[in-house]
C-alpha cells in the first residue's frame, strides 16, 4: 500500500513482536520498537532496520515524545506480562502493567490522533470454555487476573472507540509455539512455561525432565488438548489486521489459531521423532484451571482479514524450535557459541 505511516510496536523484542516486526519489515513497513527489555530481547531485532527505544508505556512524557517525533499511524500491541500462575498470586502487578500502563499509550494516541490499534489479546479471556471449538461469540469469563487483564483492555479499547473513533483489532492467540523457520529468532523466556520449549529443553538436557499435568481428562489418551498456533502464522495475522484497518475496518475480536487439536502426549511424541531423543518425563496431578480441551474456531479470521495458518501440523512447529535451540544461539540469545 502507498504512503505507509509509520508503526509503533510495543514489545517488539519479545517472542511474538520480534517475529512479527520482521515479517512487517518484509512488507516494507516503516517500524518504532518500544520495549522495556523486561522480558524483550534486544538482539532479536535488527537495529538497522528499525529505531529501537528502550522504556515503558507507562511514562507519559516518554509516549509524547514517541508520538510528536514519529506520528505513527497505528500501533501493535505486544507488551504484556503473560504468566497465569503469577497472575494469580500477583494480581496488581498484571493490572498495572496489562492495564493501566497501556492507559498511558492510549491517552497519547489520543492526543495526536493515531486511531489504529491491534492488540495482543488472548483466549484467556473466554475462561472455561462451555463449547470447543470456540468462536467469537463465546462468553468471556476469563478465570485468572491474566485473562481478566487482556478483557478489561478490549473493554477500554471498545470504548475509545465510542468516545474518539479509535479503531481496534484484538486478536485473541490460543496456543502460540514455534519460530522463526531460518533460525535468526526464536522463543527465549525465563522462566520458560510453554510446553514445547521445555520438551526441548528436557531433549537437550537443560532440565530433567517435563512434567505432564494430569492422565484423567476426557481426551482420547488422558491429556490435555490444545490448538497450537506458529509464531510466524500470528505475524501473518498481525500485517492482515493492519490492512483491514487500514481500508476502513471497524472494530472487531478475531481468533487465531488452527481449529486442530494435539494432546500433550502427540506434542511429546512428535518432538521424540524430531529430536531422535527420548524425552524424560514425569506424571503429576491435574493443574487447577486447566480445560481438558481448548481449539479455536479461526473461519471468522478467514472471512474478515483472509487469513489462514499455513503451519498447522505441530511437527513444523517442533522441527523450527528445536531449529533455535540447537543452532548457534542455542536457544538464548544472550548466548552465541564460537563456531
Amino acid at each position: 500500500m502507498a504512503n505507509k505511516g509509520t508503526l509503533l510496536i510495543t514489545g517488539g523484542a519479545g517472542y511474538i513482536g520480534s517475529h512479527t516486526v520482521k515479517h512487517l519489515l518484509s512488507l516494507g513497513e516503516r517500524i518504532v520498537v518500544l520495549d522495556n527489555l523486561v522480558f524483550g530481547h534486544v538482539e532479536a531485532l535488527p537495529l538497522d532496520r528499525v529505531t529501537f527505544v528502550q522504556g515503558d508505556m507507562s511514562d507519559a512524557a516518554l509516549m509524547e515524545r514517541l508520538f510528536a517525533e514519529h506520528a505513527p499511524e497505528a500501533v501493535l500491541h505486544f507488551a504484556a506480562f503473560a504468566f497465569v500462575g503469577e497472575s494469580v498470586t500477583d494480581p496488581l502487578k498484571y493490572y498495572r502493567n496489562n492495564l493501566a500502563a497501556p492507559l498511558v499509550l492510549l491517552e497519547a494516541m489520543q492526543r495526536h490522533g493515531c486511531q489504529r490499534f491491534i492488540f495482543s489479546s488472548t483466549c484467556a479471556t473466554y475462561g472455561n470454555p462451555v463449547q470447543v471449538p470456540m468462536n467469537e461469540d463465546h462468553p468471556q469469563a476469563p478465570v485468572n487476573p491474566y485473562g481478566a487483564s487482556k478483557w478489561m483492555l478490549e473493554r477500554v479499547l471498545r470504548d475509545c472507540e465510542v468516545a474518539w473513533g479509535l479503531k481496534s483489532v484484538f486478536l485473541r492467540y490460543f496456543n502460540a509455539s514455534g519460530c522463526d523457520p531460518a533460525g535468526e529468532i526464536g522463543e527465549d523466556h525465563e522462566p520458560e512455561t510453554h510446553l514445547i520449549p521445555r520438551i526441548l529443553m528436557a531433549a537437550k538436557g537443560e532440565i530433567d525432565q517435563i512434567t505432564v499435568f494430569g492422565t484423567d481428562y476426557p481426551t482420547p489418551d488422558g491429556t490435555c488438548i490444545r490448538d497450537y498456533i506458529h509464531v510466524c502464522d500470528l505475524a501473518s495475522a498481525h500485517a492482515l489486521a493492519l490492512e483491514y484497518l487500514r481500508a476502513g475496518g471497524a472494530t472487531t475480536p478475531v481468533n487465531l489459531g488452527t481449529g486442530r487439536g494435539f494432546s500433550v502426549k502427540e506434542i511429546l511424541q512428535t518432538a521424540e521423532t524430531v529430536t531422535g531423543k527420548v524425552i524424560p518425563v514425569s506424571y503429576g496431578p491435574r493443574r487447577a484451571g486447566d480445560p481438558p480441551e481448548l481449539i479455536c474456531d479461526p473461519a471468522k479470521a478467514k472471512a474478515v482479514l483472509g487469513w489462514e495458518a499455513q503451519f498447522k501440523d505441530p511437527r513444523s512447529h517442533i522441527e523450527a524450535a528445536w531449529k533455535w535451540m540447537t543452532g548457534p544461539r542455542g536457544g538464548r540469545y544472550s548466548v552465541i557459541s564460537d563456531q
